[in-house]
């Protein structure tokens, strides 16, 4: 039980959410030092760029197979043992990278990892659930994902340094450890409800339960798939987030590629644009959370709120691609795909809001399924990207991404975040 220490609340919640969004870095550490490593390991293993296509797929088709379990395992266990469990295993994972030989075992390896990563953003949702207030769900996402854009920032730079001294394995080596901090960390601090928490006082318990209806169950509840599946938001917000990770995907898996075979940059310049790109990520995150909660507090109407930001974001990003494949000038071209970068991720927080706002208790699930099928859209952009480029070059991609983000608008005109899942 919380120790009452007088009218002031602590700020427990606060540091979940830091928790939580170091946690989001570590995911994009790990995916972004593969990509950058990616061509000096094509180099040296002989792998095809179709092979390595497959090779970035696969983790996308894992994940998002494994999407509705890792969700449904954080709704079950509880968020404290589910992440502890999940972010060890797949930093392992990372770090065995290093040891794959040839495509073959490259697969295996990325397959086993993506399972692993694929409960990260439910249960990351479901552990905020209890602990954030529907006022700060918004800037709550977008920080999150900001972070994890920040530690793709982080990763490129730290991982070109590394491996122009070192060769590909250290880096990859290297960054698998961090997650295993992180889940002692994690374990220690994390409880699955504020109710359970030491560091929680009576005021800032007295905050949350306001805010959200009084104490909860921690784990244990039998997820209503049947309510959540019936639900038509969470399937156009499946259908969104597909077009989302399509461009997702050509940034975390082929952007660097593109970078040197199109573009003519060299490893180091590839590193610094790469790294560029996701600090743009990153305000495009913490801009959309701050103005989708803006927008509730100055219009009460969650519906409009979540929906223009959106909107915004997808049409930013598909004008960004659109003049990226107008310039013949290496350089603005990367400027153009750092605005359109920022466009799609300021659509991230105000998605994942969403399933907060309509599922409650099961956001964790209901994000799975939005994640899972956005994952499959990824997963299709990445394996089809080596023969777009044989059949119409580089630009090619590029199009395809632009015209799937005016579809993911205009789906996005239709979502209404204030239909919730009916439970009861």
């Amino acid at each position: 039980m919380p120790a009452p220490s007088g009218s002031r609340p602590t700020h427990a919640r606060h540091i979940v959410l830091a928790l939580t969004v170091a946690a989001y870095m570590i995911t994009y550490m790990d995916r972004t030092v593969f990509s950058t490593a990616a061509p000096e390991m094509r180099k040296e293993l002989g792998i095809s760029l179709a092979q390595m296509g497959a090779i970035f797929s696969i983790f996308r088709w894992s994940y998002a197979l494994f999407q509705v379990p890792g969700g449904w395992l954080g709704d079950w266990i509880g968020p404290r043992r589910a992440l502890t469990l999940i972010v060890s295993w797949w930093s392992l994972f990372t770090s065995l990278t290093a040891a794959g030989w040839n495509a073959a075992s490259l697969l295996a390896i990325r397959f086993i990892f993506g399972a692993g990563e694929a409960g990260a953003f439910p249960i990351a949702t479901r552990s905020l659930s209890r602990w954030i207030l529907p006022a700060e769900r918004g800037f709550a996402q977008g920080v999150t994902h900001a972070g994890s854009r920040i530690g793709g920032a982080i990763a490129g730079p730290v991982t070109v340094f590394l491996l122009v001294r070192y060769g590909w394995r250290t880096p990859i080596v290297a960054f698998g450890g961090i997650g295993l901090l992180w889940s002692a960390a994690w374990y220690f601090y994390y409880r699955d409800t504020p109710d359970e928490h030491s560091g929680v006082n009576a005021a800032e318990l007295e905050k949350i339960h306001a805010a959200s209806g009084g104490p909860r169950k921690a784990v244990g509840t039998p997820v209503p798939w049947g309510r959540i599946l019936a639900s038509p938001v969470v399937w156009q917000i499946s259908a969104m987030y597909a077009c989302y990770q399509c461009s997702l995907a050509w940034y975390t898996d082929w952007f660097p590629t593109y970078l040197q075979e199109a573009r003519g940059f060299t490893v180091r310049e590839m590193g610094q644009f790469t790294s560029v790109s996701w600090i743009a990520a990153a305000i495009g995150n913490l801009a959309g959370g701050w103005l989708t909660d803006l927008a509730l507090r100055l219009t009460g109407n969650v519906k409009l709120s979540r929906r223009v930001v959106g909107m915004l974001g997808f049409l930013i990003g598909a004008a960004g691609m659109l003049f990226s494949t107008l310039t013949h000038d290496p350089k603005t071209c990367v400027y153009f795909n750092w605005i359109a970068f920022a466009g799609f991720e300021v659509t991230v927080s105000v998605s994942w809001a969403i399933p907060l706002d309509i599922a409650g208790d099961y956001a964790g699930s209901a994000a799975a399924v939005m994640n899972s099928c956005g994952n499959i859209g990824g997963a299709l952009l990445s394996l089809l990207v080596p023969y777009m480029v044989k059949a119409s070059g580089w630009n090619m991609p590029l199009l395809v991404t632009a015209g799937l983000s005016i579809v993911g608008a205009l789906i996005y005109a239709k979502v209404d975040a204030s239909k919730r899942v009916a439970f009861a």
